[in-house]
């Protein structure tokens, strides 16, 4: 959403929220499905197979450095 010069969000203009609405009559754009919280579907699917597929590219020693770094971050607090 846009935000104004003092970082507060404006108001959604009612044109762009017409033509969301056009477009999703003539089948242009789907229509985002929403979990039972509130979170678009797919986004939750992409970020659950994110870490997966990260994890294959790299090496057992690489993982291990950014665990050791995660671990040394967490605790410096």
């Amino acid at each position: 959403m846009p935000r104004g010069p003092k970082g507060r969000k404006r108001p959604p203009d009612v044109t762009d929220d017409a033509v969301h609405v056009m477009r999703m009559a003539a089948n242009e754009i789907e229509e985002t499905t929403l979990t039972e919280d509130g979170k678009n579907a797919a986004a939750v699917a992409l970020g659950r197979m994110g870490g997966k597929a990260r994890a294959a590219g790299m090496s057992a020693m690489k993982r291990s450095e950014i665990a050791k770094k995660a671990a040394k971050t967490r605790w410096k607090r």
